[in-house]
């Protein structure tokens, strides 16, 4: 359970306490699972980290939230403010034989104000410097269009099985089956010319349905590749548009416009 610490409402040496009053109340199912956060509003890794230690509670660093709240002053040379940090945070897991857990997104490229810059950035251009047997959650609008782009940048296993991008629709996936258009179709007549009903009847066409794609197929883009996308290329997600001639008429005749 990944908590911020909350407000300061005026005073973080008086909420620290307060915290440290409201967990000791806590049963030990709960203490065994707490984890603590820093925020992008309140709360530095450098304020919480002395009251993880305290308390025996794992910490989990979120780079994105260090970028705009850190402590002033320290060094901020590129990561070296909190990389000397590193033993310490690892420590907070190691004491519960947790596995390690990290967070890692970035601003938008336009962020300017420090509320622009909460923001999580639709995907990740690289990668924060962690160890190999820690739990890395990266955090992206674009979701497993992030992690791709993450594999081609760093040419991870199987990057290139994607390369290919089809835009518009999908012909690779299961679709359901189209509704038959309907055609008139008379009865036969009487001897006397009348309908043997008097009413005309409505007659389904069969259609042939769609092909089985398995699951196996196409949950990756089957045949086609269809699972990558550049960033900025939302466009081809969508249907083509429908191209709508308009028509005019020329001495009496109706044409096509372009005509």
């Amino acid at each position: 359970m990944i908590l911020h610490m909350g407000g300061v409402f005026g005073d973080k040496a008086a909420t620290l306490d307060r915290f440290r009053e409201n967990y000791s109340k806590l049963s030990d199912e709960i203490k065994a699972r707490l984890v603590l956060e820093n925020d992008d509003v309140s709360w530095t890794v450098h304020d919480l980290l002395p009251i993880c230690e305290e308390l025996n509670i794992p910490l989990v660093l979120d780079f994105h939230h260090h970028n705009i709240m850190f402590d002033k002053d320290k060094i901020r040379e590129g990561t070296k403010d909190i990389m000397e940090l590193y033993p310490r945070i690892k420590a907070t897991w190691d004491r519960k034989g947790i596995t390690q857990k990290m967070h890692y997104s970035e601003p938008c490229p336009d962020a300017v104000t420090a509320r622009q810059r909460r923001k999580h950035r639709p995907r990740v251009m690289t990668l924060p410097p962690c160890l190999n047997n820690m739990d890395l959650m990266i955090e992206a609008k674009d979701k497993e269009q992030a992690v791709f782009d993450l594999m081609r940048n760093f040419k991870l296993p199987d990057w290139d099985t994607f390369n290919d991008v089809i835009p518009y629709e999908r012909e690779d996936e299961n679709r359901p089956l189209p509704k038959a258009p309907k055609k008139k179709q008379r009865k036969k007549k009487t001897k006397d010319g009348e309908d043997a009903d008097g009413a005309d009847m409505e007659v389904a066409e069969e259609s042939a349905p769609p092909p089985e794609v398995s699951l196996d197929e196409f949950g990756m883009g089957g045949p086609n590749n269809r699972v990558y996308w550049p960033i900025g290329m939302e466009e081809w997600l969508r249907p083509k548009k429908r191209e709508v001639k308009k028509k005019k008429k020329i001495d009496g005749e109706i044409v096509d416009d372009e005509e």
